[in-house]
């Protein structure tokens, strides 16, 4: 690696260029955003909204995640992309993801069952343990009469989705007739609920017999049904909590979206509580976040836009090379470093400063590219923010080091010096000094670390590091200790270098170099 310029203005970049970009196309539906600020990608579980167009700023859409079920459904596996949009305010939603969930029959058996018309099998008669019926036989029926009523107004727009359509009448039956001998069936409330919303996704915004809002609205009912009676049901929370994000993003930004967004974060919030290894709810749990913050007072945005950027991140920790995520962690922070430079933060040194968040977001927006080259939206949100990082690298910064090849020195022998990551490696930068790998392979002095060595890459806290936010790069060479000027920064250190392997072991490493290298 070439060495870097000796004294950066920011910890990682340069002045952002803040000209307006023209919209670029969408791979898929558009997704509602805050003025002049990128947007997260949900996974294939959710669906986008278009996003509104800043005065002289492009926008970055969030891409949102799809509904989870147990059946063989291709339509759930699609992956729904937010791109940059301008800052006309439009509304999209994320698409139904589904979830491994305990189902009663999968959509190849309803489909079986249709073509030889078993329209009088029934569902499997499980109990539950729980026990919820505070309505009367009577009230469940003429509930029950009204979902099967929305369901058999549903057509279709086209053959394919008439087709679905029956597939998805046939099932509702089945379950209306599971719960008619068995309340308390909550496999059955949760599969009828994820019919309604499968049929939702049949009916276009403006149809008014049925509404989509009407679907979606029964859907949330029946969730509500069964996770009473089983409330550990982590698939129903979380297809619940899609449900209510369909429906908020129908409403705009009005007190009414503003609770069903709520509401939507508590769903999320219970599924992940019960699922904690689910990148997805954490993914979509950061959407609604986001949502919600372009509607809350000014006051309390940050607050919601830190959580927002926490869980993209744990949803990164969980999955490295989950592209989404990664650009929808890029995204928000775009637009975080859009309200900070125009509130002029809280004048607190240690604060990241708003280039330094430019550059942070053009780093996760890149990384996202170069694990999914072909995503249009990748691409265009690229477009705009290849200019905010600290080319030829990656990530241009400070970090504290030991005396090269003593990983324990004291304390004062340590010394704070400037470290550029590209596609590579992390290189130490030494004023007229030469440099030299770790592993000691050559003669240079200078703290250098190969992709291809590292095993694992860390936070630490150790005796034996100066105080701050530790970090350790094991390697086939023995460990790597640095210590970065604080937890912030670390966070930023932790994802570039995790992205930077990923992005090596997931054999793209030359689409990084041509970003970084033109």
């Amino acid at each position: 690696m070439s060495t870097a310029p000796e004294e950066p203005q920011s910890q990682n970049g340069l002045e952002p260029d803040r000209t307006t970009i023209p919209k670029p196309d969408s791979e898929s539906e558009p997704v509602a955003q805050p003025e002049a600020k990128p947007e997260p990608v949900p996974e294939p579980e959710a669906k986008p909204e278009p996003v509104p167009e800043p005065e002289a700023k492009p926008e970055l859409q969030p891409e949102p995640e799809a509904v989870v079920t147990d059946g063989a459904d291709p339509k759930v596996d699609e992956v729904v992309e937010a791109a940059i949009q301008s800052n006309n305010q439009a509304s999209a939603h994320p698409e139904l993801k589904k979830d491994e969930g305990s189902r009663t029959f999968t959509m190849r058996e309803l489909l079986g069952g249709l073509k030889n018309d078993q329209s009088n099998d029934v569902a499997n008669d499980s109990s539950s343990p729980y026990s919820y019926s505070e309505e009367s036989p009577q009230e469940h029926s003429e509930q029950n009469n009204a979902a099967m009523e929305l369901i058999n107004s549903v057509t279709g727009a086209d053959d394919d989705g008439r087709s679905r359509q029956r597939v998805l009448t046939f099932a509702a039956k089945r379950y209306a007739s599971a719960i008619e001998r068995n309340p308390d069936d909550y496999d059955a409330l949760y599969n009828w609920a994820l019919v309604l919303q499968e049929s939702a996704d049949n009916v276009s915004l403006d149809s008014t017999s049925p509404s989509k809002d009407a679907l979606l609205e029964e859907a949330c009912k029946k969730y509500d049904e069964a996770t009473h009676l089983c409330p550990t049901l982590h698939d129903a929370f979380y297809n619940w909590a899609i449900a209510i994000s369909d429906r908020a993003k129908m409403r705009g930004r009005t007190k009414e979206a503003e609770e069903l967004w709520k509401q939507a974060t508590k769903n999320y919030e219970k599924a992940v509580l019960l699922n904690w290894n689910s990148p997805q709810a954490l993914n979509n749990w950061g959407l609604a976040l986001q949502e919600l913050s372009a509607i809350v007072p000014a006051r309390e945005k940050q607050t919601i836009v830190r959580t927002a950027i926490s869980k993209f991140r744990a949803a990164i920790q969980l999955q490295f090379d989950f592209h989404r995520a990664i650009y929808n962690l890029g995204t928000v922070l775009y637009g975080l470093a859009e309200d900070t430079l125009r509130t002029g933060g809280s004048g607190n040194p240690k604060e990241v400063s708003p280039n330094e968040l430019y550059s942070q977001s053009a780093i996760y927006i890149a990384a996202a590219h170069a694990l999914k080259p072909n995503y249009n939206v990748y691409s265009s949100a690229l477009r705009l923010v290849r200019s905010m990082l600290p080319l030829p690298y990656l990530k241009v910064g400070y970090l504290t080091a030991p005396p090269v090849g003593k990983s324990i020195a004291p304390h004062s022998d340590w010394k704070r010096s400037q470290f550029v990551l590209n596609n590579e490696g992390l290189q130490q930068v030494n004023k007229g000094e030469q440099k030299q790998s770790i592993s000691g392979r050559s003669g240079e002095a200078a703290i250098k670390v190969d992709v291809p060595d590292i095993v694992s890459v860390s936070s630490c806290g150790d005796l034996t590091l100066p105080p701050g936010a530790g970090l350790c790069i094991d390697t086939i060479h023995g460990p790597v200790y640095l210590v970065a000027d604080s937890w912030e920064f670390l966070d930023g250190w932790l994802d570039a270098i995790r992205l930077v392997y990923t992005i090596y072991a997931r054999g793209k490493s030359e689409v990084l170099a041509g970003i970084t290298t033109g």
